[in-house]
């Protein structure tokens, strides 16, 4: 009796193991080796860096508040926002009103006369979305080069120069990633400053 089991049970744990060693040690290796050889960037995070120093990646938002840098969309992803570690949206219906209080203050806290896009007062479904729209950038211009005393030209064809077309022309919108967009500003301003 004895026997017959472990006769039964021996392939079942063979390929167990056969199996855990393919598709949980070799499959990962040989695709981590791949993405290393063919995009190390990517893959390990599309990190930023200031020399040595990691400043972020351009794949999660951050929060920049000061009126000298471009704000990024609005974040829900954890207590103070921007936490990597608690992505999430606010999940409020479209007529809720906690929502619509939310929208109507960011409005009011954004000194600009224009229009605001949609996506500097609506948080993005994960809350840490790196991009904002061109007009989302443009429309915060003003406020940029006159906090840094640039002159308001250079700091649009800034925006303009850092806006990534859709993938294949189609797939996305066009967007702005709002980290490199204001590494690329501080850069201008040291540049303008000699």
């Amino acid at each position: 009796m004895f026997t017959e089991v472990t006769r039964a049970l021996r392939p079942a744990i063979v390929l167990l193991l056969l199996l855990t060693l393919l598709t949980g040690l070799a499959y990962p290796a040989l695709v981590t080796a791949i993405a290393q050889a063919a995009m190390p960037a990517a893959a390990n995070g599309s990190l930023v860096r200031d020399g040595e120093r990691i400043v972020g990646s351009a794949l999660i938002g951050q929060n920049f508040a000061r009126a000298d840098y471009f704000h990024p969309r609005p974040s829900a992803a954890g207590k103070h926002g921007y936490d990597a570690s608690a992505s999430a949206a606010t999940n409020l219906a479209p007529g809720s009103r906690d929502l619509r209080d939310a929208i109507a203050g960011r409005v009011a806290d954004d000194a600009m006369a224009a229009a605001v896009p949609a996506d500097l007062v609506t948080t993005s479904a994960s809350g840490l979305d790196p991009d904002i729209s061109p007009a989302a950038a443009l429309v915060q211009v003003a406020r940029v080069a006159g906090a840094r005393g640039l002159p308001r030209e250079s700091v649009e064809a800034l925006v303009r120069r850092n806006v990534d077309q859709p993938l294949f022309g189609i797939i996305g919108e066009p967007r702005v990633n709002v980290l490199l967009l204001n590494r690329q500003l501080d850069a201008l301003s040291a540049n303008q400053g000699r």
